[in-house]
């Protein structure tokens, strides 16, 4: 008797949700978040894009106002490779690091804020983003197009971390053009 096997079929690749943080406080941020959002669409499929919010600079506070937005992506890439895209996509846009001041002004911020339900520790990457749950510009954009997302470490939703800010920075919506 002769058997016979089918061609091993490849696999299919893993697609994950990623959930990114946006912000923007020089230049024109409207320009700078859009071309970045694009930029994003050849990571994967944009599934959602929230409005965009104007905030106040935590942290280093003597600083002009952010522009930020959530976007979710799904993706094939790891978070490592997804990291590293998006620190390109930062360059490309103009932006700059400063040794001397890593919270100071800039063109454009890119974080992975959540992927999927994965933990993540390593020198380059923390996901969970490690102040998500503290930063109302991070969770009112999600919290748009990602209510129920879950925070893997917390084991809240994002609706559940916004709506136990302490009031803090101004954090409000404006209309996309």
């Amino acid at each position: 008797m002769i058997t016979t096997r089918s061609p091993a079929r490849p696999a299919s690749p893993v697609r994950k949700l990623a959930y990114l943080s946006l912000g923007s406080n020089l230049g024109n941020r409207e320009a700078n978040l859009e071309a970045a959002i694009e930029r994003v669409h050849s990571l994967g499929t944009v599934q959602a894009v929230s409005s965009f919010y104007e905030t106040e600079p935590v942290e280093f506070t003597a600083q002009p106002w952010f522009l930020n937005c959530a976007v979710e992506l799904e993706t094939e890439q790891t978070p490592e490779q997804l990291l590293l895209a998006i620190l390109q996509i930062e360059e490309e846009l103009g932006r700059r690091r400063s040794a001397t001041q890593p919270k100071g002004p800039r063109t454009l911020d890119i974080d992975i804020i959540l992927f999927d339900e994965s933990i993540i520790h390593t020198t380059e990457l923390t996901v969970p983003h490690p102040a998500m749950h503290e930063r109302g510009f991070v969770l009112e954009p999600l919290a748009e197009i990602a209510p129920d997302a879950w925070h893997p470490v917390l084991k809240k939703t994002v609706r559940e971390l916004r709506d136990a800010l302490a009031p803090g920075a101004a954090v409000r919506r404006i209309s996309r053009t």
